[in-house]
This record gives C-alpha cells, sequence and structure tokens, in this order.
C-alpha cells in the first residue's frame, strides 16, 4: 500500500473517551477510554460476547454511544468526512454474492471515491483473487469470500483498518496469509485494529487490549501481559486479568 494510508504520531490513529454503550438493561461497552498510535496492530481479544464488535461499531461510528465519544483521525465519530480513509471487515462476508468479485472490489471502491483501476487490481492482487475477477463471489469458497470481503475493506487503501474476527472460519494456511497481508499493510503505515477470540493469534499483533464483559480489562505486549500474570501461557494471562477484573466489580 502506498503513501496514502500513511498518518503522523501527531495527529494518533483512534481514541476512545468513557464509551459506554447500553441495549436497554444490557450495557455491551462500560466504559473504555483509550488512545491508539498510529502504524501498528492493535488485538481486542475477548470470548464472544464480550463487547468487541459493538466497540468497533462505536469506533467507526456505525453506532452511536450511550455515553463518551470515540475519534478516528483526529475526528469525532460518526463524520462523514473521515469514512473515506476507514476501512471495515465485518464478521460475516461484506460482499454481494450476485456480483462478480471484479464487480465487488470496484464497488467499493468507487463508494470509498478510489482509484476503480489499479487500487482494485492492487487489492485483488494482496489477496490472491487477480485471476477469479469474472467469478460470481456468490459461487467462491467460503475462504475466498472471508479474501474478497478483506479486499474490498482496503480496496481504498484506508489509513485505519477496522477487522472484526477476520480469521473465523478460514484454514490454518489462509489464516497465516492473512497476517501477513495485515503486517505488509501496517509497515506502509496503516493502523489495524483486530478483534479476536483466538489466543494463539495474539502474539501476531504489537499490543494487545483483553475485552471481558464490556471492560479493558488489560493492555499490553503478549509478553508484558505474560509477566505480569506470571505466566507463559496467553489464554493462562486473560484469565488472570479477568479474575482480577471480577474483584474489582
Amino acid at each position: 500500500m502506498e503513501a496514502r494510508a500513511q498518518v503522523t504520531a501527531a495527529v494518533g490513529a483512534v481514541r476512545a473517551v468513557g464509551l459506554v454503550k447500553r441495549f436497554g438493561p444490557v450495557t455491551a461497552v462500560d466504559g473504555i477510554s483509550f488512545d491508539l498510535l498510529p502504524g501498528r496492530i492493535y488485538g481486542l481479544l475477548g470470548p464472544n460476547g464480550s463487547g468487541k464488535t459493538t466497540l468497533i461499531r462505536l469506533l467507526t461510528g456505525m453506532t452511536r454511544p450511550t455515553e463518551g465519544y470515540a475519534e478516528v483521525l483526529g475526528t469525532r465519530m460518526p463524520d462523514r468526512r473521515v469514512l473515506a480513509r476507514i476501512g471495515y471487515m465485518t464478521q460475516g462476508d461484506g460482499i454481494y454474492p450476485a456480483l462478480t468479485v471484479g464487480e465487488n472490489a470496484r464497488f467499493f471502491a468507487a463508494a470509498y471515491g478510489s482509484d476503480t483501476g489499479a487500487a482494485v487490481d492492487e487489492a485483488l492482487r494482496l489477496v490472491d483473487l487477480l485471476d477469479r475477477t469474472g467469478t460470481v463471489a456468490g459461487t467462491l469458497s467460503g475462504g475466498q469470500r472471508r479474501r474478497l470481503s478483506l479486499a474490498c475493506a482496503l480496496v481504498h487503501r484506508p489509513a485505519v483498518l477496522f477487522l472484526d474476527e477476520p480469521t473465523v472460519g478460514v484454514d490454518p494456511q489462509l489464516r497465516v496469509q492473512f497476517w501477513g497481508h495485515f503486517r505488509g499493510l501496517t509497515n506502509a503505515g496503516t493502523t489495524i485494529i483486530v478483534s479476536s477470540h483466538v489466543m494463539d493469534e495474539a502474539d501476531r499483533c504489537d499490543e494487545l487490549l483483553f475485552v471481558r464483559a464490556g471492560r479493558v480489562i488489560a493492555r499490553g505486549t503478549g509478553q508484558s501481559l505474560r509477566i505480569d500474570a506470571a505466566t507463559t501461557d496467553l489464554e493462562a494471562a486473560f484469565l488472570h486479568f479477568a479474575g482480577d477484573a471480577e474483584a474489582v466489580a
């Protein structure tokens, strides 16, 4: 990805300030605050139902908070002016099955005002689908649909990329390929926030935020979290901090 994705450290990438989201009696996000610097991979690690997806939707401006606010690239969300610089890959396949691979990529590129020629080829080449441009998306395998979803999320060369459980349902080889793509993007300046409940993916992130019951219960590198929890196992570290969170609650 070219320099368009880069953001200066002075601007920052993503900020959450006292974010709260309630759905009736249920508090899905419970007072989360953090600042994330650009050009890094941040992992939101936690079990299903911990609030990771709701948090991402708050950060992207797709859901309005009950309390607090989020900023992306120095802009308070939601704000249409910054949407063209954000990429979002949802848990489900965010593609149109009746369109071809190329038509899907071109549609999302055009929606974000990106070059519909070179940018499309670049994104499809990145996920190894350039030779399937004319294939109807609905006939792709599950892994290929996930790759196409990723291409559509990054076809406009976003400065900040949100990935919600991007490797769910994909085979181990494809998972390794995905993480190779992610690292290449951050090397070019893109900031990535990726949610997962797969602990063995955590060490591929530059920094981790453990999420449980709508709260960030710990933050740090995989190594520092293990040291603080006095364990060599990251899952055991998560359980350690989860226990502390229960004791405080």
